[in-house]
């Protein structure tokens, strides 16, 4: 008679997502530091800086958007082991590093640190990472943060779409039998690849599978019901397009597909999130 094979090892699972969206702006736009953080920050590659915008005071605190909701999404107490701020577009904070100010409302006073300079394909790898923090053993629940605000305060040496509203999204991961959260990053692709992926993704997925693409990306019309996230966020709208819709999936036992592209680096990203709470 066989053995019966070892159940398998706990992962990390996404057992709650919170999204919000912010007006107005933070106090900390008027710090005269900002000035100095992002003339020093242009000044090797010669772009002018936005005074207009430095004057006025416009662009929000990551940190002062998700401590609200970051105390929402971890009122259970639960201590957290690692916190991970994913961000495309840099801060009006200068000075002090968000992820630790973050860190300080959270139980545990977690391990922080913060991550960019990826695209939107960073907020991918803020998962990719949390995932391998826990198989190390050292990580039973993380809290990935992603943000983004409105306002860059220097011209860009290329046009870039910026967000429409401040925004961001708290991911909680708790480590859960039977949950499988799997991240994929393809360099040097184009839109061209997005539906190839996706069709080819979703057949190990199994019937009844959950497919969201990021804002204009495109999809074989052979993957289902793909759904699409809403323009107008280029960081948060696929994240926050899934806070609304996994508890819906996770509680019909859905395995979900998440497709991002950064079409400036060129990096296909996919989250295959499957099982869990």
């Amino acid at each position: 008679m066989a053995a019966a094979s070892a159940p398998p090892p706990p992962a990390l699972g996404v057992t709650r997502i919170l999204a919000r969206s912010f007006d107005g702006r933070s106090e900390t736009s008027l710090d005269p530091d900002l000035r100095v953080f992002v003339t020093d920050l242009v000044r090797p590659y010669g772009l002018p800086v936005r005074e207009d915008l430095l004057a006025e005071g416009v662009g929000h605190s990551y940190a002062e958007m998700a401590e609200g909701l970051l105390g929402e999404a971890l009122a259970d107490g639960v201590p957290v082991d690692l916190l991970i701020l994913a961000f495309d577009s840099p801060d009006v904070r200068p000075g002090a590093p968000s992820s630790l100010a973050l860190s300080r409302s959270c139980p545990g006073s977690p391990l922080a640190f913060a991550l960019c300079d990826q695209g939107s394909a960073v907020a991918f790898s803020a998962l990719r990472v949390a995932a391998e923090y826990q198989r190390t053993g050292a990580c039973r629940r993380a809290v990935v943060v992603l943000a983004e605000q409105t306002a860059l305060h220097y011209r860009p040496a290329v046009p870039v779409q910026l967000p429409e509203r401040h925004s961001v999204v708290v991911l909680v991961l708790d480590e859960t039998a039977g949950a499988e959260l799997t991240v994929s990053q393809i360099p040097s692709v184009g839109g061209d690849m997005v539906a190839e992926v996706v069709s080819g993704a979703t057949p190990a997925l199994g019937v009844g599978a959950a497919v969201l693409v990021d804002s204009g990306l495109a999809v074989d019309e052979g993957c289902g019901a793909a759904l699409t996230a809403p323009s107008g966020r280029p960081f948060t709208g696929l994240w926050a397009e899934l806070a609304e819709r996994l508890p819906e999936w996770q509680a019909r036992r859905r395995p979900v597909l998440a497709v991002g592209l950064d079409a400036r680096l060129g990096v296909l990203s996919t989250l295959t999130l499957r099982g869990g709470p």
